[in-house]
């Protein structure tokens, strides 16, 4: 039977260590070749296991300067803000280091020079990231309009907000001569507390981008008699005109039951019904042509 590799020195068996300080702890070489750990960067290793964001970070952070924060995307993942799918899943780290500091490079890794002041990082995910509110500034150079709407919209949403929307106009505006300024201005003019998901949001913004009044965000209809009918996604109260982005989730059964009689009852009031997908976020045109018509009559 194979011998169980020694004990590693606390704290090393549960946090990540560099294989060339490892000596100097009494860890050899052949020790840290052990099949219980594994080596998620070069130079670096973790005891063996799943790998999620935060223990990838905390390997990375082993060989990179003091002053490196995570941010950009990493930061938003580690904060759980909403992002597009792809950005979501995305193996490379974002670190910034401060202005005259030169920005780590290499494999998985994008480095940014850029200026940090010290309310402008924190330790409250158990990492040294940006905060969420400079976390939105710094997405405006990874995210397209719409993208960076969902996330403004996520940190001061009412009732759940990470963040008021006073606090996050002080940020932007501590931002003034970056890079991308005008459409990260633009952005915090299009948030709105109401919005309570991702595509909400970015159907919204694509409503007034294309010239059309703001709608209202989960408005509440009621019946002549004060019964409840539904709540809507996005709507033109005076118009009557429903708008509901319809996610894989109405796909169930019950949920598209739901849905019809939810729609029956709208149309019954004489409510126009407009179904959204993620087809209509990509190309838009037919939706907005009908959007224009429900509006024009």
């Amino acid at each position: 039977m194979p011998r169980r590799p020694a004990p590693l020195p606390e704290p090393w068996g549960e946090q990540p260590f560099s294989v060339w300080r490892a000596p100097n702890a009494g860890v050899s070489r052949k020790r840290s070749r052990a099949k219980d750990l594994q080596a998620p960067f070069y130079g670096v290793r973790i005891a063996a296991g799943t790998l999620d964001l935060p223990s990838i970070c905390r390997a990375k952070a082993t060989r990179l300067p003091r002053t490196a924060v995570f941010s950009h995307i990493t930061a938003a993942r580690l904060h759980a803000l909403p992002l597009p799918p792809a950005a979501a899943s995305d193996p490379v780290l974002h670190v910034c280091v401060p202005t005259g500091v030169r920005a780590p490079r290499g494999k998985r890794i994008r480095g940014h020079q850029r200026a940090l002041a010290d309310d402008e990082f924190d330790v409250r995910t158990g990492i040294v990231a940006t905060t969420p509110a400079r976390t939105f500034c710094d997405l405006v150079d990874e995210l397209n309009l719409r993208e960076l709407v969902a996330v403004g919209d996520h940190l001061i949403r009412r009732g759940t907000g990470q963040l008021s929307r006073e606090e996050l106009r002080r940020q932007v505006d501590r931002h003034a001569g970056r890079h991308g300024i005008e459409r990260l201005r633009r952005a915090f003019e299009l948030l709105d507390e109401g919005s309570e998901s991702p595509k909400e949001s970015e159907l919204r913004v694509l409503i007034i981008e294309a010239g059309l009044a703001k709608p209202d965000c989960n408005v509440t209809v009621f019946d002549g008699t004060g019964r409840f009918v539904a709540r809507v996604d996005l709507s033109y109260r005076r118009e009557k005109v429903a708008i509901e982005y319809e996610g894989d989730h109405h796909r169930d059964k019950d949920q598209w039951r739901r849905d019809l009689a939810r729609r029956r009852r709208l149309e019954a009031l004489g409510w126009t019904y407009l179904s959204v997908t993620q087809a209509d976020l990509d190309d838009p045109r037919a939706f907005l042509s009908d959007l224009r018509t429900a509006l024009g009559r």
